[in-house]
């Protein structure tokens, strides 16, 4: 355990109390429960990894955003919570995360490496607002010196700017966003919980306007729901004319208890595409490598670039797809207006 619950804290932390005054009415978070905990470490060291950093900070546990398809939902499981609505609701708060992470930081063998924050819940959601944890870690980080990233789905990392841009001046910072879709009934079917995507574009050309190195992560992407060709074109071409750049579009993958509450979610929606889903998805939770390279072939035609070679499905390929759901291309109806299935 990385932490201790507070009623097993030394007196004179903080003042619980406090910490549960009544959000009623405020139309925000009157539906959420905290769960404050001290932590006893915030750097979480990732040995192997195939991104740029080896360090993570998540100041919470749980998310507000309720996406259906998020993928750190079996966590809360470690927690004896659900992973269905105790994560979108009942949300771990690492209520001294900044005072652990300063000690950290300051520590003789702390080698400045790269950090990232938003590797499994968001750090600029709901409870962001109320504790202020992510904005005391990120002026922890810029005052050691040490190189961050950050990705996040909520435009109240604009609040923060002021601490964002001159770190960025003389660190390696940038903001990525998540914004899988801009189509309006895809985003409010699938992340109920999360601001419009087109704020974020607006927050992006925010990071923009202040020189944050920022950008759009097109993920994930759903299939029979964001995937038709108009929506992802629509995504890329609202974020070019912010001044923005989609980095990378990928498919959703779905895994344990994350794979039960998204189809649990989707049978209901939709039963034909749940059954496709069912079919389609292999033992990891992951599209075929033919739906992979469609998918790829599609982001880089609304970009305007060729796609790379090894992402255009040969003609033998195509003939070998079988016509019982894999989630290969997808055989969307005709779309009637912006409606998404």
């Amino acid at each position: 355990m990385r932490w201790l619950t507070t009623d097993d804290a030394p007196d004179g932390l903080f003042d619980v109390a406090d910490l549960y005054r009544d959000e009623h009415g405020s139309g925000r978070m009157s539906q959420l429960e905290f769960l404050p905990v001290v932590a006893k470490s915030v750097l979480n060291h990732v040995p192997v990894s195939r991104w740029p950093f080896h360090w993570t900070i998540n100041a919470y546990r749980g998310c507000s955003h309720a996406c259906v398809y998020c993928f750190a939902r079996p966590t809360h499981e470690y927690l004896n919570l659900s992973a269905g609505d105790d994560f979108d609701r009942k949300i771990v708060v690492k209520i001294n995360a900044v005072d652990v992470v300063r000690r950290e930081l300051a520590a003789p063998r702390w080698q400045r490496e790269p950090v990232a924050m938003g590797t499994n819940t968001d750090p600029y959601q709901r409870a962001e607002a109320k504790f202020r944890l992510t904005r005391g870690i990120v002026q922890a980080l810029a005052e050691a010196d040490t190189p961050f990233s950050i990705l996040t789905k909520s435009p109240l990392v604009t609040r923060d700017l002021d601490l964002l841009a001159p770190a960025a001046q003389r660190l390696d910072v940038s903001v990525q966003f998540s914004i899988g879709t801009v189509d309006e009934d895809a985003w409010r079917a699938s992340e109920p919980g999360t601001p419009h995507p087109r704020r974020r574009i607006e927050a992006m050309r925010a990071m923009i306007d202040a020189g944050v190195p920022t950008g759009v992560l097109m993920a994930p992407i759903l299939p029979g729901i964001s995937d038709r060709p108009d929506q992802i074109a629509a995504t890329v071409a609202a974020v070019a004319e912010a001044g923005g750049e989609v980095r990378h579009g990928h498919a959703v993958y779905l895994r344990g208890a994350t794979r039960t509450h998204f189809l649990t979610w989707l049978a209901a929606r939709d039963p034909a595409l749940h059954e496709r889903y069912v079919r389609g998805l292999d033992a990891n939770g992951e599209v075929s490598s033919e739906y992979k390279k469609w998918l790829a072939r599609t982001v880089a035609l609304a970009q305007g670039r060729p796609a790379r070679r090894s992402s255009v499905p040969s003609e033998q390929a195509r003939a070998a797809t079988p016509a019982t759901p894999t989630l290969h291309r997808p055989r969307h109806p005709q779309p009637k207006g912006s409606t998404a299935r």
